[in-house]
């Protein structure tokens, strides 16, 4: 192939004939100068490595959506893969809603970039705009950055036909992604994924005006909601403040991050809404960049390293409470100040626990007749801990877990709520917490303010957050948990770990033991097996494309080994539960400790797969 994308004489570029063609119609297609020249530069270095990694498979349409490096080739983001993309998306959505064109979709978009491919989400947004809005689609379209949660409020807001944000949440500065919610207001969920994915593979041609983005600004199909949801997001946020008195007069300061991203003002107006003063900034993190300069990864899961700012400015002004929200800003992460001096942050357990119990506090505060337990429900993911069941058991209200993901939480809050059941809350372990149902997906925003009014509720009894979630455990029983995560890059090296796991002790034999630790149940949602039920078959959904096991242990521990949806990891999640009145937390966390380190020997054996553990 020649750098003008034609085909040479000869062998040509590529021995892969599929690879060719796909070059051959990229070049055609592509009308960013940027991408396009890339390309032919790839080919006029002979880079058969780099072309094979940009063109050889195309980006998998998941249930999240899509995620991966902006870059030129159908395997990365960029604004052809956008336009094929929302092409597909279109096509799907006319078959499914005879009144797509009376309800339209809206679009929202984070603050990432990526200067040597032009891609940004602003743009990436507006290309999609202009898909929907030249096919007579109505766009609400936001003016200018918003946290992810504005988009599924949106949908479900202003009764739309589906929701796109374009961002990639907590993911390395060169990602991008493309976020998909349903009519419902939730993530989309199978078969759709699967429905626009064919759409997609038949509408691979940019369409005439595809590249026009310019033509949508003075278009009747082009909507700004921003004024209106800002406005609206707020006032039904006011519906979750329980104590504004003690919001008006805590002493209590509070430290808010970024880390970079779009959360600053809408804490801001959070804590407005709550009739808090408004909290402290991290000045370096507070505005939008998407270098993200001042952290390694942009994600507060990540512990101490991401939040360094905070606790100096904390300590700087006296604040015992740091806010740090992801920079798409639909997680949270929380840490406070001890008597030592130390700073605490919590895991998302933790504070699951804590939200759980203060939502529900709050609930039975108002609601004095008994006999509406009955409807009340809590939701948590299958690898987040079992601390909800326990408080649920002792209340009275109901529990359920989900296969892993917001997606599901959404989805199953909107079919309890639609039998007339309160969903008053639902948390997954990666600090992802719903407070609000009416946002069907997690929400940064909405926790950032509720988890202030906690602290400062607590403190006019003289507690702390750290007492408060010793004394859950205490009434509800020590939920121990541990997660962690392995690096690997390499597909074929994950699928043999996984095999070996189900090939265990011999064909079709999982493993019993795990070094001293006795197994007593196994739960594979890869492939449906679940040796609990009389039929051996899972209950939960099972998926094919995803790697999923959970072991239960003879001393009551369960531990989950998964891979990422999102990023090249495997991760793994263990907790060790007590009953109520069990009083020795420090014996617990050294068996869980011991049950990890059977675990990452036996079944991860990081030396013999080359696995790279979590940096600490």
């Amino acid at each position: 192939m020649a750098a003008d994308g034609t085909a040479p004489g000869g062998d040509g570029l590529c021995t892969d004939p599929r690879l060719d063609q796909e070059v051959t119609r990229w070049l055609r297609w592509d009308k960013n100068p940027l991408t396009s020249e890339l390309v032919k530069q790839l080919i006029a270095d002979d880079n058969k490595e780099e072309l094979q990694k940009c063109f050889g498979t195309r980006m998998e349409f998941g249930t999240a959506g899509l995620r991966a490096a902006m870059g030129p080739g159908i395997s990365q983001m960029n604004d052809l893969t956008i336009i094929q993309t929302t092409q597909g998306f279109c096509r799907y959505l006319e078959k499914q809603f005879s009144d797509l064109k009376q309800r339209g979709v809206v679009i929202s978009f984070d603050a990432r970039a990526h200067p040597s491919s032009g891609g940004n989400s602003r743009r990436f947004a507006r290309l999609a705009a202009t898909t929907f809005i030249t096919q007579g689609v109505p766009v609400y379209l936001f003016s200018d950055i918003t946290p992810t949660p504005f988009v599924p409020y949106t949908v479900s807001k202003l009764k739309l036909c589906a929701g796109i944000m374009i961002t990639a949440s907590h993911n390395p500065k060169q990602d991008n992604g493309y976020k998909v919610y349903w009519e419902n207001g939730a993530q989309i969920i199978s078969p759709h994924d699967k429905g626009i994915s064919q759409a997609i593979e038949g509408n691979l041609e940019p369409w005439p005006q595809a590249w026009d983005s310019s033509c949508i600004d003075s278009s009747p199909l082009l909507h700004d909601p921003w004024a209106s949801i800002n406005k609206d997001y707020f006032e039904d946020l006011k519906k979750y403040c329980f104590h504004r008195p003690v919001n008006k007069e805590t002493q209590l300061k509070f430290v808010h991050t970024a880390v970079h991203g779009v959360g600053h003002t809408f804490v801001q107006s959070a804590f407005q809404a709550f009739d808090f003063a408004p909290p402290t900034p991290v000045s370096e993190q507070k505005d939008p960049d998407p270098e993200f300069p001042t952290v390694k990864y942009p994600n507060p899961e990540e512990g101490k390293g991401v939040l360094t700012l905070s606790f100096a400015l904390a300590d700087k002004i006296g604040a015992k409470i740091v806010l740090a929200n992801d920079p798409d800003a639909d997680r949270l992460a929380v840490a406070e100040k001890q008597d030592s001096g130390e700073w605490r942050v919590f895991s998302g357990n933790e504070l699951g626990a804590l939200l759980g119990w203060w939502l529900f506090t709050s609930w039975k505060a108002k609601n004095q007749d008994h006999s509406a337990l009955k409807d009340v429900y809590m939701l948590s993911s299958t690898v987040s801990s079992k601390i909800l069941r326990a408080i649920a058991l002792k209340e009275g209200f109901h529990f359920e877990e989900t296969l892993t993901g917001f997606k599901w939480m959404g989805n199953r809050a909107k079919q309890l709520m639609d039998q007339g059941k309160n969903v008053l809350f639902a948390f997954e372990e990666a600090i992802g917490y719903m407070c609000c149902p009416f946002v069907l997906d997690k929400d940064g925003v909405s926790a950032a303010v509720i988890s202030a009014e906690l602290a400062s509720f607590l403190s006019t009894k003289n507690l702390s957050l750290s007492q408060q979630l010793k004394a859950i455990y205490v009434e509800y029983g020590y939920h121990i948990t541990k997660a962690s995560y392995f690096i690997c890059h390499d597909q074929s090296i994950i699928k043999k770990l996984f095999e070996n796991l189900r090939n265990y002790d011999g064909k079709n034999n999982y493993p019993k033991t795990c070094g001293k630790f006795k197994i007593s149940g196994i739960r594979d949602l890869t492939t449906g097996y679940d040796d609990s039920q009389p039929n051996k078959k899972a209950i939960l959904p099972t998926s094919k494309s995803s790697q999923m096991i959970t072991f239960t242990f003879a001393n009551g521990g369960v531990a989950t080994i998964r891979t990422s949806g999102t990023e090249p990891k495997i991760k793994y999640y263990s907790e060790l539960c007590a009953p109520p009145g069990n009083s020795d937390p420090e014996q617990l966390k050294k068996e869980l400790n011991e049950l990890v380190s059977a675990i990452e020997e036996h079944f991860f054996q990081p030396q013999k797969y080359n696995l790279q553990p979590k940096a600490e």
